[in-house]
């Protein structure tokens, strides 16, 4: 612990896991240390042993997967890496339900569910829940019996809202991570979360940890490959070689987990404008784009008046092989979309500056386009971006992920405000 104590003051110990302790943070209020352990357990801690080194490698996992998530924009209690094997995270109340979310069939699920064969896809995702209960080995729950507990954590009653956030955000959780892993060759098969209620904010946060003890990953989608703590669970014998082994798959993880935030694929957006007096709604689009996480330049040009300029600077972005994406912002009569449409093979989308008096008219300009053209038309500065940012999503896991979490908080403010309403209804 001496790594630990040099610029943090601990206080008392609120909770010991087989692979993790939790502490009070004296100096910093509403925050805990998430100290881990070179433990690592299997059938709840029927099989333990130490792994040296396994502290560090846990840590470093789940710091890197909860700044990925963090980034993309879910919620969670991650504040920052502290040291090599511990973490700093705000003081939830855990709600004692672990989340499983499947892609592929395997595991205790076939077990559960005789008949259906290894490696069966879910789609949609299959979601399960199980109670945290070692002495009765953590039995699946429904939700109904999840509403029927009527759990009271920091104050917050968990209902059918906070029971669908958690379902909702399960999903959302995987997806973005497998996403993520689907960069590095490797198939995410199964996953388990936990959520706790943040007690300053009583927020539903995602909580605990995310390791290489949280999930099944595949290089390739081939099992015999395996790099998680299933090679740990299938272990006839515990040797030190057989945990040597043990200890190469869990850093090959912690090695490729930190590749995850890097983005596979650059990409921008360059909005032409045929005037400066567009100026304003073309810093709406490159402020929601700077918000994905893209590139945004803004150029001066006319189609009209200029077709020679606005062609050399289309092959100016042409010319360096970045993924580009070209808004055209054009009041009155639209030349650029068209124009830039018919002459290159990157997407255009118009996004014209609506004006009160002929924008209803002059929006036909972006709206009927000859033949052989493709440009989609967008007249919110920010759903221009938005699309853009679709995009180049299809090749930038991080931006997918922005988009995804995004897609999610949408949800749960709906969910949130309907719980508000129906409670000042009552």
């Amino acid at each position: 612990m001496a790594s630990v104590t040099t610029d943090l003051k601990l206080g008392k110990k609120l909770n010991e896991g087989k692979t993790k302790q939790i502490f009070e943070l004296p100096g910093e209020p509403g925050h805990v240390l998430v100290q881990s352990k070179d433990q690592i357990t299997a059938g709840n801690a029927v099989r333990k042993d130490q792994m040296e080194g396994k502290a560090a490698i846990a840590n470093k996992t789940t710091s890197c997967v909860f700044k990925l998530l963090q980034e993309a924009g879910v919620k969670t209690a991650f504040v920052r890496q502290h040291s090599d094997t511990a973490f700093v995270a705000s003081h939830c109340e855990m709600i004692p339900i672990e989340w499983v979310c499947r892609r592929i069939a395997t595991g205790s699920f076939l077990k559960r569910n005789p008949g259906v064969k290894e490696g069966y896809r879910f789609s949609p995702l299959k979601l399960e829940m199980f109670f945290k209960d070692d002495a009765n080995n953590d039995p699946q729950w429904s939700e109904e019996q999840l509403l029927a507990a009527s759990f009271d954590l920091a104050g917050v009653s968990i209902g059918r809202c906070e029971v669908d956030i958690m379902s909702k955000s399960t999903v959302a959780i995987f997806e973005i991570l497998e996403k993520a892993w689907a960069t590095q060759n490797c198939t995410l098969v199964d996953m388990k979360i936990e959520f706790g209620i943040n007690v300053a904010t009583k927020e539903v946060v995602l909580a605990d940890v995310i390791d290489n003890d949280s999930w099944r990953l595949w290089p390739a989608g081939d099992r015999s490959q395996q790099k998680d703590k299933q090679v740990y669970r299938d272990l006839k014998e515990v040797t030190p070689e057989a945990m040597q082994m043990v200890k190469r798959n869990f850093e090959w993880v912690s090695e490729r987990v930190q590749l995850l935030l890097e983005p596979k694929s650059s990409g921008r957006v360059v909005v032409l404008m045929g005037s400066t007096s567009d100026m304003a709604h073309c810093e709406r689009i490159r402020k929601a784009c700077s918000s994905y996480g893209i590139p945004c330049h803004l150029r001066v040009t006319s189609a009209h008046k200029g077709p020679d300029e606005t062609l050399r600077i289309k092959a100016e972005y042409e010319g360096d092989g970045v993924p580009t994406i070209f808004v055209a912002v054009a009041g009155r009569s639209n030349g650029l979309g068209p124009v830039m449409s018919g002459n290159t093979a990157y997407p255009v989308i118009n996004c014209p500056p609506v004006t009160p008096d002929w924008g209803a008219q002059d929006v036909w300009s972006s709206l009927r386009m000859p033949s052989g053209l493709g440009c989609s038309t967008v007249l919110s500065p920010d759903a221009a971006a938005q699309h853009a940012a679709q995009i180049l999503g299809l090749t930038d896991h991080l931006i997918w992920a922005k988009l995804r979490a995004s897609m999610l908080n949408t949800w749960t403010s709906l969910k949130q405000a309907d719980k508000k309403l129906q409670q000042c209804s009552i």
